[in-house]
């Protein structure tokens, strides 16, 4: 199809959910994207941190070839290789005790809360409340957007669940004002991406842990973005010095299929018993091969590799024409403009062959973590050209 068939075919019959940018993309390989007309970018988005590995890794679509072959579903009644071996490397990479596989970020994040609460009704005087920060993004569910510490999400959508609080992020006072005897959990975002890509105080998040032990209150990691290596460490808790209860996780995991998981810790591991939650597809062999496959790449040379081209990134950017300043960790990078709407400049990088992310009044890039170092070149020199034009 040429790109107004595909596009006249899906504002017709799909629900306008969706602010699309104009174009298409049709396939893929490594950092680069195709367009139906010949079009080629460069890509510094991932599919929103999910291609951890690239468009069409050839392992990976050969891992999940070869299972869709085999046996594509079981449901949750039966044992599945897959999903065994891939809970297994999940669990040692990440330090935890066991997890649960779902299909999404948001998911995970349902299942986490569900978990906290029953954690807190459990002998532990009905608590069921939980903090989060302004600022973070947990999904688009109604129990995760209540959790979102963001009043545009909450719009139109009331009423809310009950049971949540907001404080500030990096400001001790706001988060003490918020607890009360009725917090079962704190739920943070190490790095806050959807909201500015801003990265949570190491002393901060240190008070949070210490209060968590202190009052029995589980501390709850999303890494459903800053997960699975993106970061330069498996996790981004690991910076931070801190083990969280319960870690969720997803984009990255699934290398392109949709995944989604729920790593629970000594604490929390044995919280949920049969009939307490699941998910149809949770598991499935398909989606499983393809994260066995993926964890299976991530090593300590993967994850250093991922940390220098962060600082290629960084390296790059100090001193770029109309960037104000930069913020994130490892793959996970905003920027901060002088003069330029971030979302023109985004849409102007779609024309001039690359593409990147928005996040609020930022640029956000998440490339896959397989880019090469001429592939951060010639898109960082795509980005410089835009930012030189849309700041005349």
């Amino acid at each position: 199809m040429d790109f107004e068939t595909i596009k006249r075919l899906e504002d017709t019959y799909t629900a306008n959910t969706y602010a699309r940018y104009d174009a298409a993309i049709i396939s893929g390989r490594g950092a680069r994207a195709y367009g139906p007309a010949g079009e080629e970018w460069i890509d510094f988005t991932s599919g929103i941190g999910v291609n951890i590995l690239g468009f069409s890794d050839p392992g990976w679509a050969a891992a999940v070839a070869e299972q869709a072959a085999k046996l594509q579903h079981t449901s949750n009644l039966f044992y599945n290789e897959p999903c065994a071996a891939a809970a297994e490397k999940m669990t040692k990479l990440s330090g935890m005790a066991n997890m649960f596989f779902c299909n999404s970020g948001a998911e995970a994040n349902e299942g986490a809360i569900k978990a906290a609460r029953k954690y807190g009704m459990s002998g532990r005087g009905g608590r069921s409340e939980i903090v989060t920060l302004d600022g973070s993004f947990h999904g688009r569910t109604m129990a995760t957007i209540t959790a979102t510490g963001q009043e545009s999400f909450h719009k139109d959508f009331s009423p809310l669940l009950q049971g949540f609080a907001y404080a500030k992020p990096n400001d001790i006072d706001s988060l003490y004002a918020k607890l009360s005897d009725r917090t079962c959990a704190i739920m943070i975002e190490f790095v806050q991406g959807e909201s500015g890509v801003n990265v949570l105080d190491a002393d901060y998040v240190a008070e949070i842990a210490r209060v968590c032990a202190e009052r029995d209150i589980l501390l709850i990691a999303d890494e459903v973005q800053t997960g699975v290596a993106r970061t330069g460490r498996f996790m981004a808790y690991e910076y931070f010095g801190v083990k969280p209860d319960i870690v969720t996780v997803a984009k990255g995991m699934g290398g392109g299929l949709p995944l989604g998981g729920i790593l629970f810790g000594e604490r929390t591991k044995d919280t949920l018993k049969p009939g307490d939650h699941g998910s149809t597809y949770g598991g499935n062999p398909v989606v499983c091969a393809g994260a066995d496959y993926v964890l299976s790449r991530i090593q300590d040379d993967f994850l250093a590799e991922v940390r220098r081209k962060g600082e290629l990134f960084k390296e790059k950017l100090t001193g770029m024409d109309g960037v104000a300043d930069i913020s994130g960790i490892g793959l996970m990078i905003g920027v901060s403009l002088t003069n330029a709407d971030a979302k023109r400049v985004a849409a102007a990088c779609l024309k001039n062959g690359l593409l990147v992310l928005t996040a609020k009044e930022k640029i956000r890039f998440l490339p896959p973590l397989i880019i090469t170092d001429d592939e951060i070149e010639a898109g960082l020199g795509i980005f410089a050209e835009t930012l030189a034009t849309a700041e005349r």
